[in-house]
């Protein structure tokens, strides 16, 4: 039996997710406003949940018969072997643990998408580096092959043949989860229903690593009967980047569900021309009181420039207000500086987030992913050499309009609108049905005015200029 010690390491700067997050290159929320300053101390204390792939790597490990330790902090700690979760936003403190790791005996490697797509990151900090997908790698040294160098881990086709995670070896009582239905502070476990994606948007990293699986309806919920089993008010954030991509296969967990009688509360990221309202009220059912969907720009040209497929808005908005009804909460996902974006059409972007009406709003600025076409295609204009500035965050190519800080500036008003106007604020109140009286509206109206003079320096740099 041997110690394994698998590192899933806390950052220190800002809100740092990693694991599925951008694809597994994770995310860096950093604040520059107050209005920035509220999302990153509510996404550090109350979106936190554990890492799905250690969760799979703790019980293949297990399995086998080896003591499993997970380490989220840099104190020393003991075993035979070591496994780093890897992200680009935080690469550098995860290889300056693994080489203190190293130092004190341990064998040292990593894994994960920045560990798959830029080994040489992590080459001269470990003994090897798993290129891939990590489970089939780690049944390899679960049952004592010797791994070094560069490791390629094929993807395992039959998901179902997989351990379900050993959530009670990872210690989730050191992660708190605020479901956004109004439950509360809550404990929440990640599940991938299946892996990789089918689409072909260029910028999406969540598609290159591995081709696209999914698990067995029976396995799905056989995970949740278990989980249901072992702990009281679960919740469950389901991370496929696709989870309604199937129809059929949608109804029919949501049925195997309340078959079953399991009282759950369930979340999923989907897009939103994969759902109606049939399929809707289907999983409500089941449990399902959180929706995310990615808009990324209302402009079809955009999209079709990065071979994302187009949602008509007015379906986006039927759903919505469904989702209102039956309490559902929905949160959009917005990408800016996209080529042919201009101050203006970020403008309209803000706005189009406001009018959807969705209960929260995620806004990005657009960041080229090593391993994906849009990479390749910006590479040409790529400045930045600080890969932990890939953060989803920061602007790092050549934009034909922004600069760096007014990308960061924009991104700012795009928070500070969508969350200072009035409407909002009665949102979480749990005042939705007066969220669009006139009195509000004009309110809102008023307030998008006022802000101009906060979220728009440059204007008054001008005026000082002139």
């Amino acid at each position: 039996m041997s110690v394994i010690v698998l590192a899933d390491l806390k950052a220190k700067n800002g809100s740092v997710n990693k694991d599925t997050v951008a694809g597994g290159y994770g995310s860096r929320f950093q604040a520059d406003s107050v209005t920035t300053r509220f999302a990153k101390n509510v996404r550090k204390v109350f979106l936190n949940v554990p890492s799905i792939h250690i969760g799979y790597l703790a019980a293949i490990f297990a399995r086998e018969g080896h003591k499993v330790i997970v380490a989220r902090d840099d104190k020393p700690v003991k075993g035979d072997i070591a496994l780093v979760l890897t992200s680009l936003v935080d690469y550098k403190h995860e290889r300056e643990w693994a080489k203190r790791a190293r130092a004190s005996g341990m064998k040292v490697g990593f894994f994960g998408t920045p560990a798959t797509h830029l080994p040489e990151l992590f080459m001269a900090a470990g003994d090897f580096v798993i290129s891939g997908e990590p489970e089939a790698a780690a049944i390899d040294l679960a049952r004592g092959k010797d791994l070094s160098g560069l490791v390629v881990s094929p993807a395992i086709d039959d998901l179902d043949s997989l351990p379900f995670p050993r959530w009670d070896l990872v210690k989730t009582k050191r992660f708190g989860y605020a479901s956004h239905n109004g439950g509360g502070l809550t404990r929440a476990l990640p599940m991938l229903t299946s892996r990789s994606c089918p689409e072909h948007c260029t910028y999406c990293p969540h598609r290159i690593t591995a081709s696209f699986r999914q698990r067995s309806v029976e396995n799905v919920v056989d995970e949740m009967e278990e989980l249901y089993g072992r702990y009281k008010n679960l919740h469950i954030k389901i991370r496929d980047p696709l989870f309604t991509l199937d129809r059929e296969r949608c109804f029919n967990i949501a049925e195997e569900i309340q078959s079953r009688n399991l009282k759950l509360s369930l979340e999923c990221e989907t897009r939103m021309d994969d759902l109606d309202e049939k399929l809707i009220r289907a999983m409500h059912a089941a449990g399902l009181r959180e929706i995310s969907f990615g808009v990324e720009s209302p402009d079809p040209l955009v999209l079709k420039k990065v071979a994302r497929r187009f949602i008509p808005h007015e379906h986006m908005r039927n759903m919505v207000k469904l989702c209102w009804e039956l309490g559902i909460a929905t949160i959009g996902f917005y990408v800016i500086g996209f080529l042919q974006d201009t101050e203006e059409s970020i403008e309209e972007l803000i706005r189009f987030a406001c009018d959807l009406d969705t209960n929260y709003a995620n806004f990005k600025i657009l960041t080229p992913y090593p391993g994906t076409p849009q990479f390749k295609q910006l590479k040409p204009l790529i400045f930045e050499t600080d890969w932990e500035k890939f953060d989803g965050y920061t602007l790092t190519f050549n934009h034909p309009v922004l600069t760096p800080r007014r990308a960061r500036l924009m991104l700012g008003m795009a928070y500070s609108r969508y969350i200072a106007r009035p409407s909002q604020l009665m949102n979480w109140m749990g005042l939705h049905k007066y969220s669009h009286h006139p009195l509000l509206q004009k309110a809102d109206a008023w307030s998008w005015r006022k802000q101009d003079h906060f979220d728009r320096p440059w204007l008054a740099e001008r005026k000082a200029t002139s």
